[in-house]
C-alpha cells in the first residue's frame, strides 16, 4: 500500500459507487500527476455541488431551487406521475422526449438485504402528491431487477384501492440482441408484452 494522503485518497475514491480498487488507484495518480489547477476546479465544483444542489420538495429530483426545472414546468401533465428509483432514472427517460407528466423519485428501492424497507423511500410523499384527486396514472418505472419488482408489486398494492391507473413499463428483449443470449425473466416478460403485428 501507499503513504499517508495517497492512501487516504485512494480510500476516499474507492468508497464512490462502481470505483473498485484498482480503479480507484488509477483515479488517484491521475489527480496526482494532473495540472494543479485542473485538481483544484474539481474540488470547488465538488464543493459548490454539496452547498448549492438539494433535492425538489415536491418530486425528489436534483435541483438548485425550492422545485426541479420539471415541476416548475407549467407544460407538464400534472395528471400523469412516473415513479423513478434515482435521479439518474429522470434523465434517462427524460432523454427519450416521450414521456410528458412529472415524476416522482423514491430514493431508491425495497431491498431487505441491504436494510431498506417503505419507510425508507420516499413512499409517504407519493401518497401526498396523490390525495388531491389530480393525478389518474401512475406510471411504475422502477429497475427491472428483483428490488425494482418488490417495489412496483409494494406500490401496486398501495395505489390500486385509490382507483388510479397504474401502469409498469414494458420490458423485454432489447433491439439488437440475441434470443439465446437472454435470461428467462427477460424472455418471459417479452413474451407477456408481446403486441399484435398491424399490416
Amino acid at each position: 500500500m501507499y503513504e499517508g494522503v495517497v492512501q487516504d485518497l485512494i480510500d476516499e475514491l474507492g468508497r464512490l459507487p462502481g470505483v473498485g480498487p484498482k480503479s480507484a488507484q488509477r483515479i488517484a495518480f491521475h489527480i496526482l500527476q494532473a495540472d494543479p489547477v485542473d485538481v483544484r476546479r474539481l474540488a470547488e465544483v465538488l464543493i459548490v455541488v454539496k452547498d448549492k444542489v438539494k433535492f425538489c420538495s415536491v418530486c425528489g429530483n436534483v435541483a438548485e431551487d425550492e422545485l426541479c426545472r420539471i415541476c416548475r414546468d407549467q407544460r407538464r401533465d400534472p395528471a400523469v406521475i412516473c415513479v423513478v428509483e434515482e435521479s439518474k432514472d429522470v434523465v434517462a427517460i427524460e432523454r427519450t422526449r416521450e414521456f410528458r407528466g412529472r415524476y416522482h423519485v423514491l430514493g431508491g428501492a425495497i431491498s431487505p438485504i441491504e436494510g431498506v424497507g417503505p419507510d425508507d423511500l420516499r413512499i409517504r410523499e407519493l401518497m401526498t402528491r396523490l390525495a388531491d384527486g389530480v393525478v389518474t396514472e401512475v406510471i411504475l418505472a422502477t429497475d427491472p431487477n428483483l428490488e425494482g419488482e418488490a417495489t412496483a408489486t409494494y406500490l401496486t398494492r398501495l395505489l390500486r384501492p385509490m382507483g388510479l391507473r397504474v401502469t409498469r413499463l414494458a420490458s423485454g428483449l432489447p433491439v439488437g440482441g440475441d434470443l439465446e443470449y437472454a435470461d428467462e425473466v427477460t424472455l418471459g416478460r417479452a413474451f407477456e408484452g408481446r403486441r399484435s403485428v398491424d399490416d
